[in-house]
């Protein structure tokens, strides 16, 4: 998943964007995966739509993991936030889903 600041919606090239990933056999928490600003920022957000990873505007959220270190764990006083991210995603993946199943019918 990945979030990143408002530019985008106004027109203008990301600034920030942070991805962040989960798999708790490996991690007990969530863990940053990619950061980046500007161009760099665009790249992720590039690589993640190609790839079909959702991409969330949340300017809070990069901002807050602008401060995580790549690799590391989410710390703990940031886990409602990316919780919620994560339940966004995790409902996106749920609808398409059911779309993939309604059109193979």
């Amino acid at each position: 998943m990945i979030t990143m600041n408002d530019e985008e919606r106004v027109g203008r090239k990301p600034t920030r964007a942070a991805a962040i990933s989960y798999d708790p056999d490996d991690h007990d928490a969530p863990v940053l995966a990619a950061f980046g600003e500007g161009y760099v920022a665009t790249k992720i957000i590039e690589i993640a739509r190609e790839s079909g990873v959702p991409v969330l505007p949340d300017p809070g959220l990069s901002s807050m993991l602008s401060k995580v270190s790549v690799g590391d764990e989410i710390p703990p006083e940031m886990y409602e936030a990316v919780a919620k991210v994560l339940a966004f995603v995790g409902e996106m993946d749920r609808r398409y889903g059911e779309k993939i199943l309604k059109s193979k019918k």
